[in-house]
């Protein structure tokens, strides 16, 4: 179950592939995307509330996690995985126009974050084999090692953490 008000929930995640990034046909892409919207790592990126705004996130994480912070193709493709998960929650739940997406790294850690200005809750929902939809909180409780949600005054923050080897 998601924290609230900061607290996240531990998890255990499966272990770290050596492999590096290594550029793409999608990385000019990724490129075009820092370029457009701006770094996330930076400071919060604002991205329209539409599907294809997925995309976009998945692209930004991608060039930030594997380029800029040059971690293991497996963190990257679990924080793209996630980083979708949560904006399609942001762009199908909370009938806003924008989200903010932030991306955080300090000492062991990365911190991915989706804003939006619903103070809904996400829920953590049971799902089965045969479930076509409902899965995407499901795997950032499995993939990440601690997630949860910030109730702001307007809004809330749905973030997730990940461990990471520091060099």
């Amino acid at each position: 179950m998601a924290g609230v008000e900061g607290v996240g929930q531990p998890r255990q995640r499966i272990g770290a592939s050596a492999a590096r990034w290594a550029p793409a046909a999608d990385d000019e892409q990724a490129l075009k995307a820092l370029e457009l919207f701006g770094n996330p790592a930076d400071d919060e990126v604002r991205l329209p509330s539409r599907p294809e705004s997925a995309a976009t996130a998945r692209r930004l994480t991608q060039c930030v996690v594997l380029r800029q912070w040059s971690l293991p193709l497996q963190t990257g493709e679990y924080a793209v995985l996630l980083v979708s998960e949560l904006v399609g929650n942001a762009v199908r739940h909370t009938g806003a126009r924008v989200f903010g997406l932030r991306m955080l790294r300090r000492r062991g850690w990365i911190r991915i974050e989706v804003r939006d200005p619903s103070r809904g809750l996400p829920c953590l929902m049971p799902v089965t084999e045969m479930d076509t939809s409902g899965r995407g909180l499901f795997l950032v409780d499995k993939l990440a090692d601690r997630w949860g949600v910030d109730l702001l005054p307007r809004g809330k923050t749905t973030w997730f953490e990940m461990r990471v080897a520091d060099r």
